[in-house]
This record gives C-alpha cells, structure tokens and sequence, in this order.
C-alpha cells in the first residue's frame, strides 16, 4: 500500500464552520490506496460521511476540497484539485476540478485536502500559512466579485493562492462555480452555490514546502516521456494552450459525444462552430 510522502501529505484539515473549530487529521491511506485520485478520494470520504438525503445548501450538506497523489508534482495536469459535494444543481453527488496553483499550494501547505461541514452565521473565510489554519472574518467581502476578493486577500496576506466565490455563488445561483487565481473555475454542478450556502467566502493558502515522490529519477523520466507525447499531438500540444477547452467543441460534436437536450442528442451540426474556440477566437478574443 501506499504511504504518506509518496505523493500525499498525509493530513487532512477538517472545519466545522457552525462552532468554528479546525482539526487536523492523518488521511485515511486505506482509501487513498483503493480510490485514487482527487474524484475518487474525496467522493469515498463524502459518501461515507453524508446522508444522500440531504438537501444540498443545508447546514447538514459538506464541501470537500481534495488533490490527488500527483497534484503538486512535476506530473503533467499536476496543477488540478476537486471539490466534491452534492449539486444543487442535479441533486446527485457532484465533483468539479479545477487547474492553476490552488491545488499545488494546498499541497505545498502539508495537506491533501480540506472537508467543510456545518454553516457559519457570518460570512468567514479559511486561512492556510503551512501550520497556521485560522478562520477569519468575510463580512466586508461579502458582496464582492471574485477579483476585487482575491486582490484584497492577496494585499492582506501577501503571496498566497486563493479560492472564491462571487457573488452568484452567495445568492445561491444553482450553477455557480468557484474561481481560483481569478479565472480558473471549479465551475461544475453549483459548488459555488454550496459554499455560498455556508457562508464560506474563500480558501486563502501559502505553502512553502514540496511533495515527495517514491522514486523520483524513474518518476521524471515518466513525466518526460509524457510531456512529449501531449506535445507531440495537435490538440494538446497547441490547441488546447491557445484556445483553452472550446477547442474540443467540434471535435466532440464530429463524434456525437455533445450532450444535447438533456443528453437525448450527441450533435449540434448546424451551430456548434458557433460556440467553437476556434470561432471565439476570431471573433471575441481581445
């Protein structure tokens, strides 16, 4: 089995945003041997621990934010974490990932993931200085878009990663995401709406440590190999850098994999393009 400082920290932060306490506690590297991954980890340790009853902006409802083993290596995608929760916008268990530095920074902090339980009767937000994990006051935040939020955490705390909601994400909007280093979104089945819902305003974090890896020679000549194969192909290689995820929007929709009219249709033949990254591009892109 696997073991903590093989690509997991080894500790979880655990905030229950309704007393206002923070525990610190060992991962469970059963689970994280037998459901690898940030999905898989952090819908294991959700399933096990919420009624699938329960309405999904409720106090009674959990936000869980997980990395992965790789997640904050030199593995390609390393940069990605999940937030796992029930949707409100489905009703059904919902996991939403997310690129950029948040997910590394966690790491680099010493934990591999953070579960919210509870609701906060102000607005609050957590804060991360590697041992340092404080909750702390929102309330003037509260109202504000995710930039003006993240400036302001970034002027308060200085070189640190944050993890926001706007404000649709405090209304309650059903498909609000959660924003991190501004413009990377977690922005799948309302997680947003879900923190909003706790009064739970952001997740600031500095690390200064790193993630340990088994072997790490072996390791990099894995991760070579790999980058020069995402290289090497059209859509990774280029693609996807200059035109962001849209690029997908006609290939997937050649193959009739779009999920259309609540999944009934796999193709939109006739205005697909028109939402391509390709068409964005020349037609919005400043």
């Amino acid at each position: 089995m696997i073991s903590a400082g093989k690509g997991w920290m080894g500790t979880l932060i655990r905030v229950n945003l309704t007393d206002g306490t923070i525990r610190k506690e060992p991962l469970d590297m059963q689970s994280a041997n037998d459901y690898v991954g940030a999905r898989g980890l952090g819908t294991k340790y959700y399933c096990d621990e919420v009624d699938p009853n329960i309405d999904p902006l409720s106090p009674e409802n959990k936000i869980i934010f997980m990395t992965g083993p790789l997640t904050g290596t030199a593995a390609c995608s390393g940069g990605r974490y999940d937030v796992i929760s029930k949707g409100p916008l489905t009703g059904t268990i919902d996991a939403s990932n997310s690129g950029g530095h948040f997910g590394p920074e966690l790491k680099f902090a010493g934990y591999d993931g953070i579960i919210f339980e509870g609701k906060a009767d102000h607005p609050v937000y957590l804060h991360i200085d590697d041992e340092l994990v404080e909750l702390l006051d929102a309330s003037e935040l509260w109202g504000k878009d995710v930039h003006y939020t993240t400036d302001a955490l970034v002027e308060k705390h200085g070189s640190v990663r944050v993890a926001t909601i706007g404000t649709p994400g405090e209304r309650g909007m059903l498909y609000a995401g959660i924003m991190n280093d501004k413009n990377r979104a977690a922005g799948r089945g309302g997680m947003g709406a879900v923190m909003g819902s706790k009064n739970l305003k952001a997740v600031v974090v500095r690390g200064t440590g790193g993630v340990k890896v088994a072997r790490p020679k072996e390791f990099m000549m894995e991760v070579t190999k790999a980058r020069a194969t995402l290289q090497s192909h059209p859509v990774t290689g280029n693609g996807l850098g200059a035109l962001g995820t849209q690029i997908l929007v006609n290939i997937v929709n050649e193959v009739g994999g779009l999920p259309l009219h609540n999944g009934r249709d796999g193709s939109f033949w006739d205005k697909a393009d028109d939402t391509s990254g390709e068409r964005l591009a020349q037609t919005y892109l400043v």
